[in-house]
Parts: structure tokens; sequence; C-alpha cells
């Protein structure tokens, strides 16, 4: 058997153990937030916006709340716990429950109980009845006033629930309750205040609502639902109800914008944006909606512009167009549009074809293709000389348009090219049909005439290589050449107009020459340069300075540097014959870039700079005429395809 002293311990012991037990239970029972217990929440109601302001001076607290059907956005409505707890800061709960009696502590332990239950009000039994019966019997109870203080935020917050969501009769049976709290003063007059703001709107909500149903949203102005709306929140800014359904009238004008999209007017619909943004700039709602109508307006002009590139392709360009403008229309950004403008740009102006793209046509009935030709972009440029133009047939000058895009021979057209067109089509040469050509005479430094040269022959009456350009030809031979290129490959070839050889040999520059002003400082083109020499060593009398390009004579084409729109030998090596006839000055002579014909006339143009021509007939102004018969070492042509 155990000893007395033992059993005295064991007995002290399940003493204390007795004693801490029951400390915890109190604790828990009473003050459960010490162990982290959160207290049993009320149930949310249905909806409340506003703000409750407890006595003392405490801080206003802020009650979100709790959606109703169709009435917009969820708000949130906070447990009275957060209430209670934002209101005050709780002492030291050892330190109180050690100064009430057991009796005041039963009280306080029933009336926290009908709090949590709800019961706040209306009996005996209620929670401000056990807490003011704690107070009674110890008026310094800090548990039981901060209890009332409860018990009346959380009254304020369902009465202030109840007015937003309009219910005044439950309004005022809380408020009743209220007022027969101690220290409610202050929150009754603010409730009633609150409450007779509510007396003055809620018509003005019915009828909005009325309004909304009649489908006058926001319209008529200043007799819609939404002038209404704006009405209540003047009187009560903070009125849910009043928020909620200008929601609804921004659903309603975006629902119009939406329609306007499934008519295809994207026009109207932006409109209708812009009015549904300026209810509730940045609402959730608007920018889904603008999500919305932009992939439905990419999706839209995506198809059009598919049916565009279908139009494109089948050749029908002012159908194309109409679709690109009605795609722009629906989409101004739209990924792919400007890459398609500009392809429907290079189809109205040059067939499809790129500026600066070099292409050659096959023939359509016998084996071979037209000579290379470059894409010549569209432009203007002031024609002829200024003022200071040394020769009265390049005056006036005077601005030409070219509106159309062509396409030119990068070289002047060679032996070997004319050979195949003589083969071909059984064409007799001027140079063989009339006898002849002016060739150059070594022994005498000039220009002669010789009865056998021949357009197979060079510049000096020699048989000539087949890249050589061709010389010794006429106008008129030039003329049936591109005649022949035509009928081989259905397209329109011709020589050039005199205005559009002298755009293309600037190549966009304003300068004496396309490579600058004076002598060039590189390699350009077969010219008179100081430098080149004769078999028999002769030297030019008036040449480019410090300018050598080691040939005396055309040279093979293309061996030198292309002007800036990618043309060879343009302003060296020939000077070429153009379409145009011959006019002593400029006066009535086009602006559009067309020819000057006159029907029966028997001089022609020649432009550009040979191997044998002076500075001052090598500047891109230069020109002069020669009856159309003529055949020289000197001369040759190049070919235009119209695009």
């Amino acid at each position: 058997m155990p000893s007395n002293v033992i059993l005295k311990h064991q007995r002290a012991l399940g003493g204390a153990m007795g004693i801490i037990v029951l400390g915890f239970a109190l604790t828990y029972h009473f003050f459960p937030r010490l162990l982290h217990v959160s207290p049993i929440r009320e149930p949310r109601r249905s909806m409340s916006i506003g703000a409750v302001a407890p006595a003392n001076g405490l801080p206003s607290v802020h009650v979100p709340a709790v959606s109703e059907i169709n009435a917009g956005p969820p708000l949130t409505l906070a447990p009275t716990a957060v209430i209670v707890a934002r209101g005050h800061k709780a002492a030291s709960l050892p330190e109180q429950l050690s100064k009430d009696t057991p009796a005041v502590q039963a009280l306080l332990a029933r009336a926290t109980k009908a709090l949590r239950a709800g019961r706040l009000v209306g009996g005996d039994d209620s929670a401000a009845a056990l807490f003011a019966q704690a107070l009674v019997q110890k008026p310094d109870s800090r548990l039981a006033a901060q209890g009332l203080f409860d018990v009346r935020a959380r009254l304020v917050a369902e009465i202030d629930q109840d007015i937003a969501v309009g219910d005044a009769d439950a309004a005022n049976e809380l408020l009743d309750e209220l007022r027969t709290l101690p220290n409610a003063t202050a929150e009754v007059a603010h409730l009633e205040a609150s409450l007779a703001t509510l007396a003055k709107v809620r018509p003005m909500l019915a009828k909005a609502a009325g309004l909304l149903q009649q489908g006058k949203a926001d319209q008529p102005s200043g007799a819609s639902a939404l002038d209404l709306y704006r009405e209540v929140q003047k009187l009560d800014p903070q009125n849910a109800v009043a928020e909620q359904g200008i929601f609804q009238v921004q659903r309603a004008v975006l629902d119009r914008a939406l329609a306007a999209v499934a008519q295809n007017d994207f026009a109207a619909a932006d409109r209708v944006l812009v009015e549904a943004d300026a209810i509730r700039p940045g609402s959730q709602q608007m920018q889904d909606v603008r999500k919305r109508v932009e992939d439905m307006r990419e999706q839209r002009a995506n198809g059009v512009l598919s049916q565009a590139h279908l139009a494109l392709d089948a050749g029908n360009v002012a159908m194309a167009a109409k679709l690109a403008a009605q795609a722009r229309t629906i989409s101004p950004n739209l990924v792919g549009l400007a890459d398609f403008e500009e392809q429907l740009t290079n189809a109205r102006l040059y067939a499809s074809y790129k500026p600066g793209q070099v292409f050659s046509d096959r023939y359509v009935d016998l084996p071979g293709k037209t000579p290379a030709m470059v894409v010549i972009p569209t432009g203007s440029f002031d024609m002829g000389a200024g003022d200071s133009g040394r020769n009265d047939a390049e005056l006036p000058q005077h601005e030409v348009n070219i509106s159309k895009g062509f396409a030119m021979a990068q070289s002047a057209i060679t032996v070997a090219q004319f050979r195949e067109f003589v083969r071909a089509s059984g064409y007799t040469p001027d140079s063989v049909k009339l006898g002849g050509a002016s060739v150059y005479d070594e022994r005498r430094g000039a220009m002669r005439d010789d009865s056998s040269a021949r357009w197979q022959d060079d510049y000096a009456g020699h048989p000539a290589a087949g890249n050589l350009p061709v010389v010794n030809v006429s106008w008129n031979d030039a003329e049936a050449y591109a005649s022949w290129l035509s009928q081989r490959t259905g397209k329109v070839y011709r020589l050039p107009s005199e205005a559009e050889f002298e755009y293309a040999l600037r190549g966009g520059t304003t300068t004496r020459y396309w490579w600058g002003e004076g002598s060039p400082q590189r390699l350009v083109e077969n010219m008179t340069g100081a430098g080149d020499r004769s078999v028999s060593g002769r030297s030019w009398s008036h040449a480019f300075r410090g300018y050598h390009d080691g040939y005396w004579g055309p040279a093979p084409v293309m061996r030198f540097a292309a002007n800036p729109f990618g043309l060879y030998d343009i302003d060296g090596n020939v000077s070429e014959w153009v379409q145009d006839c011959w006019h002593e000055s400029y006066i009535r002579a086009p602006d559009d870039g067309s020819a000057w014909v006159n029907p029966g006339c028997s001089a022609r143009v020649v432009r550009g700079g040979s191997w044998g021509s002076s500075p001052e007939q090598v500047r891109s102004a230069y020109r002069q005429g020669a009856i159309s018969d003529v055949r020289s070492g000197r001369v040759g042509f190049r070919v235009v395809r119209e695009l």
C-alpha cells in the first residue's frame, strides 16, 4: 500500500491538474480567440454597401454586399466578428475574467452565446439584455460594455444592409430595436437619414428598372434608365441597386455593339463602344466585349482580304482594290493588309511586278525569250535643261509625270539578239536594203560613209561580236524589232518615248549626269575619257578629264555600272533611237510621258551619249535629231515593254 506521504502528493497533483483543466475549459468557452478558435460566423445576408460608424469615435467599418439576381458583380458582406474586431482592441482577457464575479461571468457566457446565435435584441435572453444585466451587476465590466458595442455594431450593419437592398420595413423594425440600446444616438441619426434617402430613391429605382425593361437603357437622353440611376447616385452615392442598374445599362449598350458587328457594321459598333465605355469606363464586361468585337473584326477582315487575294490572282484589280478597301475599313491595322496593298499597287502600276525587278518574256510560238527587262518605277521629273541650258532644243524645262510603270531593256539590243530577229522574221535591215552606214575611220579619226557596212559590223565596219550593241541600224529597223517582239510574246513592245528615256536615264537624279556634276571618279559608262587611246594612239580632243574606260568604240554590253534604276550603258556605249518625232523645242510637248509623234514625220530623236560623244553631249538633258533611215556606228537602240 502507498504511504501517507505518497497519497498526499497524489491528491495535490490531482487537484492542480483539475484546476488547470477547469481554467482551460473556461478560457475555451468564454475566450476562444486566445486558443485561435474562430467564433461561428453569421450567415451572409443579401447585399449591403456603406459605412458603420461605431460610437466612442471608433473608425467606420465598410461593409460590402452580396449580389442579387441580375444585379451585377457580387459584393461581399464582412462577418460580424470582423466588424466587431475592427471596432476595438480587447484588453487582456485573463485580467478581465479575474475581475468579474461568477454571476457576471455566467451572464457574459450566455450573452456571448446569444450574440453568436444572432439573438441580438428583443427578449430577456437576447445578447443586448444579457450584456445589460451584466453591466447592472458590474458597471465597470469592460467585457459587458464591449458586448453591447458588438450588438450595436451588428445591428447597424444589418440595418444598413436592409437599406442598401431597399427593404425599408426590415430596416425600420431593426432601427426600433437599435433605439433601445445605450449610446446609439449617432447611429440612429445616421440610419434615419439613410432611410429618408431610401424613401426618395425607391420610386426612382423602380421607374429606372421599368425603363430598362422597355429598352430605354441610355436613350432618350434625359428620360432613360441611365439618367435615373445617375440621379439616384447623386442622392445616395453608395446605393448598390443603382450601381448594378448602371451595370445592366452598360450591358444593354454593349449588346447593341454586338448586334452591329453581326450586321458587319463595325463603324457603328465602334461608336456604340465609345458610348458604353463612357457609362462605366474600363469595366471588365467592357473589356470582354471590346476583345470579342476585335476578334470578330479581325476574322471578318481576314475573310474579305482572302477574297481580295482571289480577285487579284484572277486579274480583277478593280475588285481586289474594292475588297482591300473594305478590309481596311473593318480593321485598319490588319496583319498582311499593307503587303497586299503593295501588291495591289504593283498590279495596278506594274502588272504585279515590282520596281527594279528584272524579267524576260518567253516567246509563245517558237523557242527563245526577250532581252532582260527591268521595271522602272513611276514618278515625276523636270525634263530638259534649266535657263542655263546651252541648247534651245532642251527648253522650256517642264515637269513630266510618269503615272504608269513600264519595263525597259537593261542594255542596248545586241548583235546576237538582232540577228535572231532577222533570221526568224526574214526582215531586211536598211543597211542592206539602202546600202551601207556611217562608220569610224581610224586613219582620219572621224566618221565616214561606207556602202559596204552592215548591221552585222561594228563601229568601224568590221564583223561584230554577238555581245556588242548592234549599230548601223535605222529607226525603221529598231521599230521593226520591237514589233516582232510584240508578235512573239503577245505583249506590247515598242521604242521608249523621249520622256521615258530621259526619266530612266536620270534614275531619279537632278544633276548634270546621272553620276554627278562632272568627270566620274569611278567607271560608270563607256565614254570619251582623256586617258582613252585608239589603235593608232589617237586621243579625244574634248573628253572627261582623268577618265579612262579602256575602250575606243563600243564595249560589250553591261561591262560598266548600272544607273540608279538598274540600267546599263544608258548614257554611254551607243546613243539610242526613241519613238518621238524631232521638234526644235519642248513647246507644247506632252507632260504625261507619252511620245510626241506627228503623222508622216521623217526625223526622229536620238538620246543618250555614245563612245564618241563629248561631255556636253552626254548630259542627261541633251537631245539630237536624225532622219529615220540614218545608220551610224554610234547609234543603236533598246526597247520598252508596257505593263
